[in-house]
C-alpha cells in the first residue's frame, strides 16, 4: 500500500499526500460518478451541501443516506433532488456499509452533510483516482485546522490518534478520521466494513492498509458549523471506541507486532528481575528474592506464550492471504 502526501513531496514508505492541481484533462465525463452524503439530523445545512456539490460535480448522482433524522432532513435532501436512502441502524459505520452495498459507481465521494467541507475541494480528491495514483483519497483537515474552524480539544484529540495508530501500524497517516473521501469502484467492491460507529473512518484506513491500496492524502479546507447545527461526536466514547477498533484491526492483521511487542514487554520484564536478582547476591540491594522469582516465574511464560500466538496468526494471515490471491487470480482470469 502506498500512501502519499503531494502537498510537500514527502513519500513515506508507502503513504502519499496531495495538493490540489488543474483539472484539465481528467476525464471526468468518461467515468461514472456518485456523491454519497450521510446525513443524521442536519436540516440546517443539508440542502445548501447538495446544491454545492451539484454545482461541483454537475454530472454526479448524488445521493444523501438518512439515518434517523428526526428534524426533517431527508424531505429537505428530497426536496433539494437528491436520491435519498433510508439506514435504519443507528451510526455512520452501517451508513457508510450502505453506501458500499447501494452505490454502483467508477468514483464515489463519501462528505459529511454538515457543510464543514467544501464541495470544490472534490474535484482534488477525485483526480488521483483517474489518474491511477490512488485507490483511496483522504481529505486532510488537520493541516489547515484553526480553532475557529475546529475547537483545539478536537484538534489535539485528533492529532493524538492519528500518532498513536501511526505509532501502532508503522505508518504515516496525517489524517485519519476525515469525513471527506473519494473512492474508485476496486476499493468499494473489496473492503469489508466491521464497524458501526464514528471509528469506521479508522477502520477505512486500515482496511486499506491490509488489502495493500494506495492511498492519497491531501490537504482541503475545513470550516466549522453554521450557527444551530450541533455536532454527533462524542469525544471521549468515541475516541475510546476507534482506538479499540485501532487494537483490534491490530490483533486481526499484524498479529506478530502486536503479540510480539507483548513478549518484548515481558522479555524486558523478566530481564530487570534477573537484574535484581543478581544485584542483590551482589548485597546491592535488598529487594525481596520472592517477588523477583514470581515476577520471573510469571513473566517467562506469558512472554513465550505470546510470541508463539503472534507467529502463530501471522503464519494462518499469510496463508489467507496467499488463498485470496489464488481466488482473485482465478476471477480474473
Amino acid at each position: 500500500m502506498a500512501i502519499i502526501f503531494l502537498n510537500d513531496g514527502i513519500k513515506a514508505g508507502r503513504c502519499t499526500t496531495m495538493k490540489g492541481q488543474q483539472m484539465s484533462g481528467i476525464g471526468l465525463d468518461k467515468v461514472s460518478v456518485a456523491v454519497a452524503i450521510p446525513c443524521y439530523n442536519e436540516a440546517i445545512t443539508i440542502a445548501k451541501v447538495i446544491a454545492d456539490f451539484r454545482e461541483a460535480l454537475p454530472q454526479a448522482a448524488i445521493h444523501v443516506f438518512d439515518n434517523n433524522s428526526a428534524d426533517g432532513s431527508a424531505a429537505l435532501a428530497e426536496k433539494a433532488g437528491a436520491v435519498v436512502h433510508v439506514v435504519r441502524k443507528q451510526g455512520k459505520g452501517h451508513v457508510m456499509r450502505a453506501v458500499f452495498d447501494t452505490l454502483a459507481a467508477d468514483v464515489i465521494v463519501v462528505v459529511d452533510g454538515d457543510d464543514t467541507y467544501f464541495a470544490e475541494d472534490a474535484i482534488p480528491l477525485i483526480e488521483p483516482l483517474l489518474g491511477g495514483q490512488a485507490d483511496m483519497v483522504v481529505g486532510n483537515r488537520l493541516q489547515g485546522a484553526t480553532d475557529d474552524s475546529m475547537v483545539r480539544m478536537h484538534q489535539f484529540g485528533n492529532t493524538m490518534i492519528v500518532a498513536v495508530i501511526n505509532r501502532m501500524f508503522g505508518t504515516r497517516y496525517k489524517d485519519i478520521l476525515s469525513g471527506y473521501r473519494a473512492f474508485n469502484r476496486k476499493f468499494i467492491e473489496s473492503v469489508p466494513l466491521l464497524t458501526g460507529g464514528f471509528e469506521i473512518e479508522t477502520e477505512l484506513t486500515l482496511q486499506a492498509l491490509e488489502e495493500g491500496f494506495d492511498v492519497v492524502e491531501i490537504p482541503i479546507s475545513y470550516r466549522s458549523r453554521p450557527p444551530g447545527s450541533v455536532s454527533k461526536l462524542r469525544s471521549f466514547h468515541d475516541g475510546y471506541k476507534i482506538m479499540l477498533t485501532a487494537a483490534i484491526l491490530l490483533r486481526d492483521h499484524q498479529p506478530l507486532r502486536l503479540f510480539g511487542g507483548i513478549g518484548f514487554l515481558c522479555l524486558l520484564a523478566l530481564l530487570a528481575a534477573g537484574g535484581l536478582r543478581l544485584a542483590n547476591y551482589l548485597e546491592l540491594t535488598d529487594i525481596s528474592n520472592t517477588l523477583l522469582v514470581g515476577i520471573m516465574l510469571l513473566f517467562a511464560p506469558v512472554g513465550m506464550i505470546s510470541f508463539g500466538i503472534g507467529l502463530l496468526l501471522s503464519a494462518i494471515n499469510a496463508r489467507f492471504r496467499q488463498l485470496k490471491q489464488y481466488m482473485q487470480r482465478n476471477k480474473n482470469n
